[in-house]
């Protein structure tokens, strides 16, 4: 793995393994300001999630669906440990033309009540748009089904708006490969920061030292899904 995850490279793909990591962690070290990081951190970073519906999963062609269902899955739950505001939207469930957010993201997701619309960019949705607002934070960590649309427009309003988008890649997915990639190409071109799932797990959880979510980060990671998926 890369030298932001050290330990994952180097532990023992065991169950014993997976509670030495946690167990041996390294005394933490100051934090840094949470708020003022460039880094996302707990404090300054929000999560949208957005239209995570039976439609709208079977239109994806980019990756494996099954796949991309569990990084998201994967995905609320890190902002879910970190404490992260989470803004989840839904499109036409009112009108009846939509089905409601997917089982298994719509149970982590609990806590956080749809906003449904009609827009096709929930960036035109007032009530999306207070609840983005109303978290206070600038640093906006998008999942959207499609990348090319319901990823991709918001993304470039919140931009134009100063925030720091970041849409979690493997958690997002389009009606082709193309159609994933120019989405993705065209957020990035206006300044979008593309991170991964587990990518987005480390860089909240920093330091191993840090106990009070070291074990349920081990968890979602590891034991749920990287090392049940060998």
């Amino acid at each position: 793995m890369g030298a932001g995850f050290p330990n994952f490279a180097c532990m023992s793909t065991t169950k014993k393994g997976e509670e030495a990591m946690a167990a041996t962690a390294p005394t933490t070290v100051a934090i840094r300001d949470q708020l003022g990081d460039h880094l996302l951190t707990p404090k300054n970073s929000a999560l949208a999630v957005i239209d995570y519906q039976p439609s709208q999963l079977s239109g994806v062609r980019s990756m494996d669906r099954d796949v991309l269902l569990k990084n998201v899955v994967s995905t609320a739950k890190v902002a879910k440990l970190f404490g992260l505001p989470i803004v989840h939207s839904t499109i036409n469930v009112r009108t009846g033309r939509g089905k409601p957010t997917l089982p298994p993201l719509a149970e982590v997701l609990a806590d956080s009540p749809p906003i449904d619309r009609t827009t096709t960019n929930a960036w035109e949705d007032p009530d999306f748009l207070s609840a983005v607002r109303g978290t206070g934070r600038r640093k906006l960590i998008i999942c959207a089904l499609w990348t090319e649309i319901c990823m991709a427009f918001p993304a470039l309003d919140a931009m134009r708006e100063g925030y720091e988008v970041y849409p979690v890649v493997d958690a997002i997915g389009g009606t082709s490969v193309e159609a994933h990639r120019a989405g993705l190409e065209r957020v990035i071109q206006a300044g979008a920061r593309p991170t991964s799932w587990v990518a987005l797990a480390v860089e909240l959880q920093r330091d191993w030292g840090r106990s009070a979510t070291v074990q349920e980060v081990v968890q979602i990671v590891l034991t749920e899904r990287l090392l049940k998926e060998e």
